[in-house]
């Protein structure tokens, strides 16, 4: 530096011949930063999924590991009472619970029984309201949406007020020359009577969701199509539902690994699981083995159990997404 500095400066109109580049191949010096820096910046983006990793660990996870650890012992929920070790008979007893067969009859209808309700009405009325135009088709939309937003509890006791023999709908029923109808205390009825009130509070969530797969189909293959002549029916079936493929398989994949918890506190409020077990799902069944019976280990086990079940069935959903879906791509 202080030869720099000593040196003269050069004479106006005299040329400094610069120093010359260095050669190419030749690496310049490397600035590495030091190693705790380096890990912090690169863990900075995942520290914006600590809270939804603590909360799927704290909610979800813990209660899992827990369950099985229950399913080895026999316990009956009282805090003075040990838990006994019982090895694996606990899952054995499982198979022979009394109303295994009919929890998982029921379950299977009720599975059934929504899926008109997210898949087949929705599609329908997500292609009726792509005619209706302007603020008309979002007062539409928010009014099918809008009991999705209500409580559960709140929507069973509604309905239950609604389906009592001298509730509303009996009563429009006697306008039309019908007898009145125990649409909660009747086996025959029971059973639907939940499935319409649990798809009806489904369906404004199934026509969002279709609703968002119409929209993210281009309109460049119906204009297209209409140019070679297409009708409208043509294009629904040809273009529309094939690429509507993948929202349709999410949706059902969502409707069996969903229907029996949705199920659950219709069930609870409006009949029990009765009459007569009509209308236990596994879920119930579950609940009134740990809770009704006081037999936590053996409610576990049959957790655990139905956690794989219904692990291959959406297994299979997923597998069938993959291999059968159509993308616009």
């Amino acid at each position: 530096m202080t030869d720099l500095l000593d040196r003269p400066a050069p004479a106006p109109g005299h040329f400094v011949e610069p120093a010359p580049p260095a050669p190419r191949g030749v690496p310049g010096p490397v600035v590495r930063r030091p190693l705790l820096r380096r890990l912090a910046g690169g863990a900075a983006p995942y520290l914006y999924l600590v809270p939804a990793l603590a909360g799927l660990a704290i909610w979800v996870y813990s209660p899992l590991v827990q369950t099985i650890q229950l399913s080895f012992y026999d316990w009956n929920l009282v805090p003075t009472s040990p838990a006994r070790p019982a090895g694996w008979s606990n899952y054995g007893e499982a198979f022979d619970l009394p109303q295994l067969g009919r929890a998982t009859t029921n379950t299977l209808l009720y599975l059934l029984g929504l899926l008109p309700f997210t898949i087949v009405v929705p599609v329908l009325v997500v292609l009726v309201s792509q005619r209706v135009h302007g603020r008309a088709r979002a007062f539409y939309r928010t009014a099918i949406f809008a009991p999705y937003l209500i409580a559960p509890v709140v929507t069973a006791i509604v309905w239950r007020w609604l389906l009592d023999p001298g509730g509303l709908v009996n009563q429009a029923l006697g306008l039309l020359g019908v007898e009145p109808i125990s649409f909660l205390r009747d086996p025959t009825w029971a059973m639907w009577s939940i499935v319409v009130i649990v798809g009806w509070q489904l369906l404004g969530f199934a026509v969002l969701v279709v609703s968002a797969g119409v929209s993210g189909i281009s309109d460049d293959y119906a204009a297209a199509a209409r140019t070679d002549g297409a009708t409208e029916g043509q294009i629904t079936r040809r273009i529309t539902l094939p690429l509507l493929s993948p929202t349709l398989l999410f949706m059902v994949t969502l409707t069996i690994l969903s229907a029996a918890q949705l199920m659950f506190p219709m069930i609870q409020v409006l009949t029990q699981g009765g009459p007569g077990d009509s209308t236990t799902n596994l879920y119930y069944l579950l609940y009134d083995t740990a809770f009704g019976s006081f037999d936590v280990g053996l409610a576990s086990a049959a957790s655990v159990l139905f956690f794989l079940g219904f692990g291959l069935l959406a297994w299979g959903a997923v597998w069938l997404m993959d291999r059968w879906s159509f993308h616009d791509d």
